[in-house]
C-alpha cells in the first residue's frame, strides 16, 4: 500500500491548513495512482481555503486544481496511459468534451470534485488524466491545466483571435500571461494594462506591444483605444468590477469581452445600452474541456511558452505559497514542488 504525505484544509483560513499523512489503497477499474511532482496555484484555490469559494465546501479536503506527474499504477481496464507516463490532470475531471453543463462543472478537483493536487500521491479517474508531449516538462505542465486552459479557451476557442487583431489583456497573473502568449501566437497585436514599470517589462518581453499603467492612468480605456488606432476586437477581462465598463466601452461592435476574473469585485456597473447597441459580445470563460487541453498542449509543444514561474515553494512550505498570493504581489505562477516530499 501506498502513502501520500498531502495539505489538507481543516478549517477555512490559512490557519486550517496542516500537513497530514494518508494511506492510498491501490487504484480500481479505471483509475490510477499519480506519483505527483508540482502544483501550481490559482486564485479561485485561495478563495478555497478562505471559505469564499464554496463556504459550504466539506472539510478536510486537498486544494487545488492543478498538478503533473507519474503514473505509478493503474488499475482494470485502464488503457489511456500506463505506468511511467507523464501526465497532467485535467481542472474538471468530469468534462471530456462538448458544452458545458451543471454537473461537468461540479468535477473541479481541489473542491466540488474531490481532494486536490496538493499531495505526493493521488487515485483519480484514468479519464482525468492527460499525456504529456515530450517537450512539456512536468513544472511547466503543472501551470498549464486551469490558467493556461482558460487563456487558450479565451483567446482561441470562443475568442476566436485572427491575424491582425487587437487583444487587450489585463495584469500579470497567470492566465493574463498565457493569453498575452496565446495571442500573439495567433499573429495578433497584443495592448497590456498593469500596475507598474517592473510587471510592464514582463508583459513587453512576452510580446505585448504597448503597456498602459493603470495606477497612473485610471481612465485606461481612451489611452488604450488611441493605441490600438480604433477600438479592441478582444478584451481579456480579469478586473471584474472596476475594469468592467471601461472594457465594453472601449471593444469594437461585434467585438468580445472575455469574462475571466473579479478581482476587483463580483458586481459591476456597466453601460448596458453600449454593450446592445454596439452587439459586444459577453463571453464568460471557465477554463474548458478535456479535447480543448489536449489541444493546447500539442500546441505548445510545437511552439513552447514561457510559463513565467513567480516562486516556488516545498511542500511543507505551502501555507507561504498561499500568503504569497493574498499578497498580490506575484508575477505570474507560484508553483508548489511536490517531488522533494514523496
Amino acid at each position: 500500500m501506498a502513502a501520500a504525505t498531502v495539505l489538507e484544509l481543516t478549517a477555512f483560513g490559512l490557519d486550517g491548513l496542516r500537513i497530514a499523512r494518508r494511506e492510498l489503497r491501490e487504484p480500481g477499474p479505471g483509475e490510477v495512482r499519480l506519483r505527483l511532482d508540482h502544483a501550481s496555484l490559482n486564485r479561485r484555490d485561495l478563495l478555497l481555503v478562505e471559505g469564499i469559494y464554496n463556504p459550504k465546501q466539506v472539510l478536510p479536503v486537498v486544494p487545488c486544481s492543478d498538478g503533473a506527474g507519474i503514473v505509478e499504477a493503474v488499475g482494470a481496464g485502464v488503457s489511456r496511459v500506463a505506468p511511467g507516463d507523464r501526465v497532467a490532470l485535467h481542472f474538471f475531471t468530469g468534462w471530456l468534451s462538448g458544452e458545458a453543463t451543471t454537473e461537468k462543472l461540479s468535477t473541479a478537483l481541489g473542491g466540488p470534485g474531490g481532494d486536490g493536487t496538493l499531495a505526493t500521491r493521488m487515485i483519480v479517474s484514468a479519464e482525468a488524466v492527460v499525456r504529456l508531449p515530450d517537450a512539456i516538462d512536468l513544472e511547466c505542465a503543472a501551470t498549464l491545466p486551469c490558467a493556461a486552459l482558460t487563456a487558450w479557451s479565451a483567446i482561441v476557442d470562443l475568442g476566436r483571435v485572427r491575424p491582425g487583431d487587437t487583444v487587450l489583456i489585463q495584469g500579470t497573473g497567470g492566465v493574463s500571461l498565457f493569453a498575452l502568449q496565446f495571442a500573439v501566437r495567433a499573429g495578433a497585436r497584443v495592448i497590456a494594462i498593469t500596475s507598474s514599470e517592473e510587471r510592464g517589462q514582463v508583459l513587453r518581453r512576452l510580446g505585448a506591444s504597448a503597456v498602459v499603467n493603470y495606477r497612473e492612468t485610471p481612465k485606461w480605456g481612451r489611452v488604450v483605444r488611441d493605441l490600438a488606432g480604433g477600438r479592441l476586437d478582444l478584451v481579456v477581462e480579469v478586473g471584474g468590477a472596476e475594469t468592467l465598463d471601461q472594457s465594453v466601452r472601449f471593444v469594437r461592435p461585434g467585438g468580445t469581452v472575455a469574462l475571466i476574473g473579479v478581482l476587483s469585485g463580483n458586481f459591476a456597473t456597466f453601460n448596458l445600452s453600449l454593450a446592445v447597441m454596439r452587439q459586444v459580445r459577453l463571453q464568460g470563460v471557465t477554463c474548458g474541456d478535456r479535447e480543448a487541453f489536449e489541444a493546447m498542449l500539442r500546441a505548445i509543444a510545437l511552439s513552447p511558452i514561457d510559463p513565467v514561474i513567480d516562486t516556488r515553494f516545498p511542500l511543507a512550505e505551502a501555507p507561504a505559497a498561499f500568503a504569497r498570493m493574498k499578497e498580490n504581489a506575484h508575477v505570474g505562477k507560484i508553483v508548489v514542488d511536490l517531488g522533494s516530499a514523496a
